[in-house]
Formats: C-alpha cells, structure tokens, sequence
C-alpha cells in the first residue's frame, strides 16, 4: 500500500524496533557491537559506518524524498562537505548567486586549498547557467528558494541541462523540506539538507541529510561519509525522527503564517519590498508553484532608508533574534551581518543583499500575535 507523506513521516522507514517492537526506535548508543566470531556479526561492527537508529533517520529520509539512499551527517555542513568531497583538484563547481554563507566559505576557504574552484552564477537564467558549464565544471549547487533572497530557480530545466552536460545536479532543499518540494522526483541528483532546521523543528539539534537514487553514487558517498566520519550520533538521530513525525503539521502552519505576513508586508508603508515566492506578485512564484507546493515558512524584506534596522532588531518582543531557522519559534536574523558574514561585502552587494535585509524564520505562533510584534518594532523603527 502507498502512503502519503504525512503518513511516511509517522510510520517510515527503519523506525520501529524489529527486537521488541518497540514504536520509537531506540538509541543504540554504543561505539561497537559483540562479534561471535571472526568476520561474523549482525551486520554492525562499528558505529561510525552503522549505527541501528542512524540507519532509522537514513532510511525515514530517503523514503519521503522519493529517493533510494540516505545518508545522515553531524551537521548540514558535514553533509555540504562530504558531497564537495566527491570532487578532485582542478574541478569547479556552479553554486547559486545567493546561497547560504557556509556553503560560499567552505567552497571559498577550504576546497580552494584543493584547487576546487566555484562559479557564482544565477541559476534562474538557464542561457547563463548553460554558457558557464564549462569543461572543468562538474556539478551546479541550487537552493531554491535560494537563502535569503527568497529566488527561484527552475529545478526540472536544470536537471535536465545537467544531465545534458554530464554534471552532477544538487539541490540544498532546507527551505522547502520533502513535505513541500522533491528535487529528486524532478531529475536533480543529490539532495541535501541541513536536518537542523525544519526537519528537527525544535531548535534542538544539529544535522544534516544526503539522498540519491543512483546506487554508484550512494557508494561514493557512503564510503566518503564513512572516512570522513562526521555522522549523527544516536541520540540526535532518535530526535531527528521524532521531529520530523510533526513535519507536516508544522510545515502547514509555517506556510499559513508567511504567507499572512508576507500579505501585510508587502502593503506596509515602512516596508520597502517583501521576497517570498508565494505571493502572486513575486517573480519566482510561477516556477515556485509548479515545483512545490506552497512558497514555504521563509520571507525576507526591506525597510525603507528612514527606519533604523538596528533598532527594529533590538525591539521585537515576541520573535527571537538568533542564528538558524526552521523553528517552531519565529527567529529575526540579518544576513549580511550573521548567516552571509563569510560573504565579501561586495559580493554581498553584487547578489543584492543590502545592509538593510531582514530574514524571517515564521514559525508557528498566532499569526496575528507576530504581525503586531512586527508592526510596533517597526515603529519603534521610525528615525
């Protein structure tokens, strides 16, 4: 029988106890398993290459992409770095012209000592991102919608090109989570999550979550994930699948919520632009329609000149200036000083994040509670 996916969040993948038939997989917090003889166990030897509630997490994950393997790291960045790992000297990689800051500093300071190179490119326009694959390009790396600038980027058409090129296609699908949109099921290659933010949805983790199909790349990187070792440990795995069981409910709230104050923005007097691709009038929405299912728990605006962010920063009191998102709780966060730091200002610039960008994490608060907090920091704003 085939379920849906709020099904498959509560009942799939390895998440059950075979041994007792316990409903919550248990944490199988041990570093190594009793063997009865030489080179005969119950297929765990160590758990830096398998672990029983890993496996629970990697299985669960696979199945909602729509994918065949899962593979589950320390942190969204663990996962970042072990797919750039699949790359050798002299390769170069398309990445998105706004992409979250981590992902720019650890192609830009550390896989540049390796001489993997990277090309900023905007990944929406496909004559662009056709004319910059190169012979030495290897792969294009999208989030989309893209952190924080909310852009858009059509994933089946990349697929497509990739494919077409001979490139790896990889998609960073934070934002969205399977719940709202499946890269895989449109051709891309590899998926990646940072399982720290909606995945989890409780702010009280870290981690992060690779799937494929292709089983010669899920043997690449399983044997990547396994050298490198920055795998989730059993405990955070237990909490991973706990999280993700609410995933649709929460996800449904995130989005009715954005979507409230992404109206209200966009018609506010002090607010010079609203991004969030679920509006009809933002420019991604046609391809964000016809990708995903609604335009996701994410928006980013503008004040206008004569309102001081600093001090709209310093007066909410409901929603939390902080690091992350994906969070039940709503989080303020400004991108040029915090997630996109790492980023040159210039380049900053050149990708359109201004000094005076707000990101919102919309969590699942009374909506019209958040829109007050919203309203009165922002007068409080006014210079």
């Amino acid at each position: 029988m085939k379920s849906t996916l709020d099904t498959l969040l509560i009942h799939g993948g390895a998440t059950t106890d075979p041994r007792t038939g316990a409903v919550n997989l248990p944490i199988y917090q041990t570093s190594t398993y009793a063997q009865s003889a030489l080179g005969e166990h119950l297929g765990y030897e160590y758990s830096r290459t398998k672990n029983p509630t890993r496996d629970g997490i990697e299985s669960l994950i696979a199945e909602c992409e729509g994918g065949k393997f899962g593979f589950a790291f320390a942190s969204g960045m663990a996962a970042i770095g072990t797919i750039l790992s699949l790359f050798q000297s002299g390769d170069c990689i398309i990445i998105s012209n706004n992409v979250y800051g981590g992902t720019f500093r650890i192609l830009d300071k550390v896989f540049s000592h390796f001489h993997i190179s990277y090309k900023i490119v905007d990944t929406r326009d496909l004559k662009a991102l056709e004319s910059a694959i190169t012979p030495e390009v290897k792969a294009v790396l999208i989030e989309t919608p893209a952190n924080p600038l909310l852009s858009v980027t059509p994933l089946e058409q990349v697929a497509t090109l990739a494919k077409k090129k001979g490139i790896l296609s990889i998609v960073d699908n934070t934002f969205m989570t399977p719940y709202l949109q499946k890269p895989l099921e449109l051709g891309i290659d590899i998926v990646v999550h940072s399982a720290t933010k909606y995945l989890g949805g409780h702010s009280d983790l870290i981690a992060g979550l690779v799937v494929v199909n292709d089983a010669a790349l899920a043997e690449r990187i399983g044997f990547l994930q396994n050298s490198i070792g920055g795998v989730l440990a059993p405990f955070d795995s237990f909490l991973l699948i706990r999280g993700m069981k609410t995933l649709g409910l929460r996800m449904q709230r995130h989005c009715e919520n954005a979507l409230f104050l992404a109206q209200a923005l966009k018609t506010h007097n002090a607010v010079e632009k609203v991004y969030y691709p679920g509006l009809e009038s933002d420019e991604g929405y046609e391809v964000q329609s016809s990708q995903a299912r609604s335009g996701g728990g994410m928006l980013s605006f503008e004040l206008k000149k004569d309102y001081d962010y600093r001090i709209f920063f310093k007066s909410t009191q409901i929603i939390v200036l902080a690091e992350s998102l994906g969070g039940v709780e709503s989080l303020l966060c400004h991108p040029a000083s915090m997630t996109h730091a790492s980023i040159p200002k210039e380049v900053r610039e050149r990708m359109g994040i201004s000094e005076h960008l707000i990101r919102l994490s919309v969590g699942i608060e009374y909506a019209q509670d958040l829109l007050d907090d919203l309203n009165q920091a922002i007068k409080k704003a006014k210079v």
